[in-house]
């Protein structure tokens, strides 16, 4: 009997969308959609998306009564859009990070032969932007 993994094909599932929850969707969307360089999309139902251009989209949706677990999501961005995230970070007073544990503050990372940062959203959620994917096993 084998135990080895049948061949698994190229695309076997792709990410749609994924709910974030945030205590104003509107402010969290839109800051998101700033540093980025996005647009905010139209409400749909509840939830408020941000395309991220690439079939994905992070749908925001507001709750106001819980206290909003804080997450991690990273986003692959261009090397040459890079720098002008850094700036729209720094123009809108929020401190980066070379590191998730926010421990070097103002500095990028040259994390696997790319650059990094990270940053908190405005319900703590710990975004990180990045231009070379994470090199696994």
């Amino acid at each position: 009997m084998s135990l080895a993994r049948p061949a698994v094909p190229a695309t076997v599932a792709r990410l749609d969308h994924t709910v974030v929850y945030a205590s104003d969707r509107r402010l969290s969307a839109e800051f998101l959609a700033a540093v980025l360089g996005l647009e905010v999309g139209a409400p749909f139902g509840p939830f408020l998306p941000v395309d991220l251009g690439n079939g994905v989209t992070l749908d925001y949706y507001e709750m106001r009564d819980e206290p909003i677990q804080p997450q991690h999501y990273a986003f692959l961005v261009p090397e040459e859009q890079f720098d002008a995230m850094i700036a729209r970070l720094e123009a809108l007073d929020v401190t980066y990070y070379a590191d998730p544990s926010h421990t070097a503050p103002g500095r990028v990372n040259d994390l696997f032969g790319g650059r990094g940062a990270y940053f908190d959203d405005p319900d703590g959620h710990n975004m990180e932007i990045m231009t070379r994917p994470y090199a696994r096993p």
